[in-house]
C-alpha cells in the first residue's frame, strides 16, 4: 500500500511565487510599512496561515522581492564586467541588459528604487545597490581610458545619469503597452551612446 501525499493547505494554484507576487504588488501600491500579511492572504483570497504555510514573515518577502530585483540586476553587471572586448561595448550591453531586467521584472525593481533604508534588510539592499553603482563606474571609467567616451565628465556622474535613465522607466513604462521591450532596449542604448543629433 502506498503512502498518500499530505494535502498542501492554502487554495489550489498559490505558491510561493504567486505570494511573492502578490505581497510585491501590494509593496508598491500600499507601502511595506502599511501592508501586512492579512492584506496578502486577503489579495489572494486565502487565509494569513496558508501565506504563512508559503513564507515566514513579511520581512522574507521583502527580502525574497529586493533579491529578486538585485540579483538579476548583479548577474548582469558580473557578466559585463568578464565579458570580452571593449569597455565601451560591454558597458553599453549592460545598459541593455538593465533595461531588459527592469521590463521582467518591473515590480520587484520598482520596489528596489523606493526603499530608503529603514530595516535591516532594506539597508543591505542599498548596500548591493552602492557595490552595483560602484562597479558600472568603474566600467565607465574603463570607457574613458580606452578613448571610447569622452573624458571630460566624471565616471561616477556618467553612470548616475545613464542608470537614472534606466531607472525612471518604472515610471511610466507598461510591458502591455505599445512599445516592445527590444524597441525600448534599442532606444535607450541609442540615446545614451549616440545621442539625439541626426
Amino acid at each position: 500500500m502506498t503512502e498518500q501525499a499530505t494535502p498542501r493547505r492554502g487554495r489550489p494554484g498559490h505558491d510561493q511565487a504567486a505570494v511573492l507576487r502578490a505581497a510585491i504588488d501590494l509593496f508598491n501600491r500600499k507601502g511595506y510599512d502599511a501592508t501586512s500579511i492579512g492584506d496578502v492572504a486577503e489579495e489572494l483570497g486565502v487565509t494569513k496561515s496558508a501565506v504563512y504555510h508559503h513564507v515566514p514573515s513579511k520581512e522574507h518577502l521583502l527580502s525574497g522581492a529586493l533579491d529578486e530585483a538585485l540579483g538579476e540586476l548583479e548577474a548582469a553587471v558580473a557578466s559585463a564586467s568578464k565579458a570580452d572586448g571593449s569597455a565601451y561595448d560591454r558597458l553599453r550591453g549592460v545598459v541593455r541588459r538593465s533595461v531588459e531586467v527592469l521590463v521582467d521584472h518591473q515590480p520587484a525593481v520598482t520596489l528596489l528604487l523606493r526603499v530608503h533604508g529603514n530595516s535591516d534588510i532594506e539597508k543591505a539592499a542599498l548596500k548591493r545597490r552602492r557595490r552595483i553603482d560602484a562597479r558600472l563606474a568603474a566600467l565607465v571609467g574603463q570607457a574613458v581610458e580606452e578613448g571610447t567616451l569622452r573624458a571630460d565628465l566624471d565616471p561616477d556622474l556618467v553612470s548616475r545619469l545613464l542608470f537614472g535613465m534606466v531607472n525612471s522607466l518604472v515610471e511610466w513604462y507598461r510591458p502591455s503597452g505599445p512599445v516592445p521591450v527590444e524597441q525600448l532596449a534599442d532606444a535607450v542604448t541609442a540615446m545614451a551612446f549616440e545621442g539625439l543629433r541626426g
